[in-house]
């Protein structure tokens, strides 16, 4: 029998199914302990189910790995992973991690680790992909790569310094904010840290407006305070002022004095409302339009590729000024409405006029009500002197209503029925 060897960067995000070819979930890491004069050995994949929850799957219950796919038993424990003591997860932990070869070459990172199975079906860590130190000074230069074996290598961890996060940054590049949001908080404290640190401030901003609040807090309070002040900038602003909102006064003006003068301003606007207002749900950012615009105009702002789907699904129109709060609100022009019509077509030809504003002071009752009774994503906000606002998005709306532990609740219902039947304790 032929040794089989899989990647494990290349194997996270694959897709795990039972034998009846149902979607179970997705690889997210793999978990190794530690041996005295052998390779680590393979225990379980951490898996990713319906619910956004992860969960221990045990090396015993997968009858095939490939790069491809996953292939269990069915019977997966949906209890949530917890990480016990002596186990190590490879994407977590291993990669991006210092080592010293033996033969005296010199350091090098593991990139990437392969993990074998071998002629008794059992999975071990195998082949290392490591990079070495680069030799060009070219900031785009990197070093040469190598392979080598577990016991090719030994760790340098000295207690206290810090493994790199560069590679481990890298496999998480494809995961969508939500994904990547839970993936970072099961990650051990001091490794979150450190891929907070590594990430860019707009991937890292969209990762926390992901999280509960308290975990938003917890991160934000780790950051040194220039570059908490940049990921505030970059988040949403009605996602800033949710989360200084959460601060004490002090520390909530000392952050927006460090903030970027125009995105410390629409926070401190949005501040002003009460939290349960359209007011304090809105984002002021919506896309905001004089009426000679033309709908070829409209439509080339909605496909920016950073534009959230709620706030595409309307554009608003104006007197000027044409940034919040703008002059007096003349209406609102659907997505749905533009594809109808010619791209020469004058915007303001177009209106919904049934559609009316909320005012700021609405309840956050009375804009729910109001979304679901007339089929919309999005209303315009507008101020005592009908000056628009902002926007609340129906997101917005439901991020209100749901419980506030929403996001980490156990998630058995959502699981499918190869994942809930005959649960297998680990």
């Amino acid at each position: 029998m032929s040794t089989q060897r899989v990647f494990v960067a290349r194997l996270t995000g694959t897709t795990v199914f039972d034998p009846s070819g149902d979607r179970v979930g997705k690889v997210r890491d793999v978990v190794v302990i530690y041996r005295r004069d052998d390779p680590p050995r393979v225990v379980g994949l951490v898996v990713e189910i319906p619910g956004r929850r992860h969960v221990f799957l045990s090396i015993g219950r997968i009858t095939s790995i490939a790069t491809g796919q996953v292939i269990t038993t069915g019977l997966i424990n949906v209890r949530r992973f917890e990480q016990r003591g002596g186990e190590v997860r490879v994407v977590a932990e291993l990669l991006g991690r210092k080592v010293f070869l033996r033969d005296g070459s010199g350091e090098a990172v593991i990139e990437d680790v392969a993990i074998e199975r071998n002629r008794l079906g059992e999975w071990d860590i195998g082949q290392l992909f490591l990079r070495r130190p680069k030799t060009s000074p070219s900031p785009f230069a990197k070093g040469p790569t190598t392979f080598a074996g577990w016991n090719d290598v030994r760790e340098d961890q000295t207690s206290g310094e810090a493994q790199s996060a560069e590679q481990l940054v890298a496999t998480y590049s494809e995961l969508k904010a939500a994904d990547l949001a839970n993936t970072l908080l099961d990650l051990p404290e001091d490794r979150l840290l450190e891929v907070a640190e590594e990430l860019p401030d707009d991937r890292l901003a969209d990762a926390l407006e992901e999280m509960p609040e308290d975990e938003q807090i917890h991160i934000l309070e780790q950051l040194g305070d220039d570059r908490a002040a940049d990921i505030l900038d970059a988040m949403d602003p009605d996602d800033a002022a949710d989360l200084l909102g959460q601060l004490p006064e002090g520390r909530l003006e000392q952050l927006l004095e460090l903030m970027e003068p125009e995105e410390a301003e629409d926070v401190r606007e949005l501040l002003k409302y009460e939290p349960d207002t359209a007011g304090g749900l809105m984002t002021s950012e919506p896309i905001i339009l004089p009426a000679d615009a033309t709908v070829a105009e409209a439509l080339a702002l909605i496909r920016r590729h950073e534009m959230h789907p709620a706030l595409a699904a309307s554009v608003f129109i104006t007197l000027p000024p044409y940034e919040t709060p703008t002059g007096r609100f003349l209406g609102t022009a659907h997505f749905q409405r533009m594809l109808r019509y010619p791209p020469h077509e004058r915007i303001g030809a177009i209106i919904d006029e049934t559609l009316e504003p909320v005012p700021a002071s609405a309840s956050a009752a009375e804009v729910a009500r109001r979304l679901a009774s007339y089929d919309l994503v999005l209303l315009p906000v507008v101020d005592a002197a009908h000056r628009l606002v902002g926007a609340v998005s129906v997101d917005d709306v439901l991020d209100y209503l749901l419980p506030e532990d929403w996001r980490s609740q156990d998630a058995h219902r959502d699981a499918s029925p190869a994942t809930t039947s005959n649960p297998v304790v680990r």
